[in-house]
């Protein structure tokens, strides 16, 4: 009798460790799916009002900033890049504007000042990120769409021209939301608009990085790491006293960061809170970008070697709220360590 409960008890127990391995074997599988599926898509970053923002965008630093749409009292404007990146630029028009509730909460962050608060990856297989985060005990919101009669989609008949998940609560220092595109007719205009919008003056080519500023960067990692975002490396941005982990994206990165002592990074983080602190622009010929933004600041500007090799960073934060850094486009692998 002993014996057949013995026999009874390991069988057991072999069964529950390969269901055990089997749900863990599950997981790591899906995570790996979210990792190699996801990219840096967009950033939204609000100016003091749409005409200023774009100004800047455009005389100061050199972009092409391309038209969008002004809806119930909130304006929108487009920076576009070769690899389909993107800033989102936003304005609001009327002290009655109507706001979603992402608008909200970065208004209430910024209180009608410039900055960014929210970004967007994109992710190909959109449903199966949001079933393996809800998996992972966060808390997605349903999945939205764009109207049906969007009036740059392909019309009721055709899939939405978006769509995209954000969170509730928000698992990352900076508001975050994931997203994906339809593929829309080829029509002439369209195809126009492709061919001209990535035609920056500055040479710009893709937005390749987002720097996110909190005082617990290990604590962004970690939630990275949980949504199948894994693979973050050490790494210190002396040019603005600041330390973290740089997150790989595909061939790009999020960095994670938190001051490291007094400069920029705490003083930022002392006046505005959490927020977006940077992006890093990839430009064709980093000495031309970098006289014309020395030429539209007035001012001359420190070149250093960064994450992505030979960089400077533009005097934005006055008028952006955030620092953006250009660096020559290279192939540097996504979480290089900086030189020194």
């Amino acid at each position: 009798m002993r014996l057949k409960q013995s026999k009874s008890t390991t069988r057991t127990f072999v069964l529950c460790s390969a269901l055990v391995l089997g749900i863990a074997s599950s997981v790591a599988t899906a995570a790996e799916s979210v990792g190699n599926t996801t990219e840096i898509d967009h950033a939204l970053l609000w100016g003091r009002d749409i005409d200023q923002i774009s100004a800047v965008m455009a005389v100061k630093l050199g972009f092409q900033v391309r038209p969008g749409r002004s809806a119930a009292g909130v304006a929108n404007r487009y920076v576009r890049m070769a690899d389909r990146s993107y800033l989102e630029l936003f304005g609001i028009l009327r002290a009655d504007a109507e706001l979603d509730p992402g608008m909200q909460a970065d208004q209430a962050s910024l209180r009608g000042g410039a900055g960014s608060r929210t970004f967007g990856l994109r992710s190909s297989i959109l449903d199966q990120t949001h079933k393996f985060l809800q998996q992972q005990a966060f808390v997605p919101t349903p999945i939205f769409t764009a109207s049906l009669t969007d009036p740059d989609g392909d019309g009721p008949a055709r899939p939405p021209r978006w769509r995209l998940f954000a969170f509730e609560p928000q698992p990352l220092s900076s508001h975050l939301f994931f997203i994906d595109y339809a593929a829309l007719d080829a029509t002439p205009g369209r195809v126009s608009d492709e061919r001209i919008a990535p035609q920056h003056p500055n040479g710009a080519q893709a937005v390749t990085g987002l720097w996110l500023l909190s005082s617990d960067a290990d604590a962004d990692r970690r939630q990275f790491e949980r949504m199948g975002l894994a693979g973050a490396t050490p790494v210190r941005i002396p040019q603005i006293a600041a330390q973290g982990y740089c997150v790989p994206m595909g061939e790009k990165r999020v960095l994670a960061l938190q001051p490291d002592g007094p400069g920029v990074a705490a003083q930022a983080l002392h006046s505005g809170g959490r927020q977006i602190l940077g992006l890093s622009i990839a430009v064709a010929d980093i000495g031309l970008a970098k006289r014309r933004v020395e030429r539209g600041y007035e001012t001359e500007l420190a070149s250093y070697r960064g994450l992505l090799g030979e960089a400077f960073l533009a005097s934005t934060q006055s008028d952006l709220g955030l620092l953006i850094e250009f660096h020559a486009s290279s192939q540097a692998v996504a979480c290089a360590k900086a030189p020194g």
